[in-house]
């Protein structure tokens, strides 16, 4: 069959190394992914800022629970 050629010849070692490469990149990164689904699983993170300090604020015991809870509800419907 390749009793004239060499085989694939450059390209073709170019091209198998170039899937390889992508086919280790794409399981890397669907690890990572899962990864961080993994991490972040059970963690709520606040992105607004007055609510992270509102959290903030009970954490360290400024205000109680129902305050906190008071205006939590006065921040999310405004």
């Amino acid at each position: 069959m390749f009793w004239h050629h060499n085989g694939m010849g450059g390209f073709g070692y170019l091209l198998m190394l170039l899937n390889s490469l992508a086919f280790v990149g794409l399981l890397a990164a669907g690890g990572w992914v899962g990864w961080r689904a993994l991490r972040d699983h059970g963690e709520r993170r606040v992105g607004d800022p007055a609510e992270r300090l509102l959290a903030e604020r009970f954490a360290r015991g400024e205000i109680n629970d129902e305050e906190y809870q008071r205006r939590l509800d006065t921040l999310r419907h405004v």
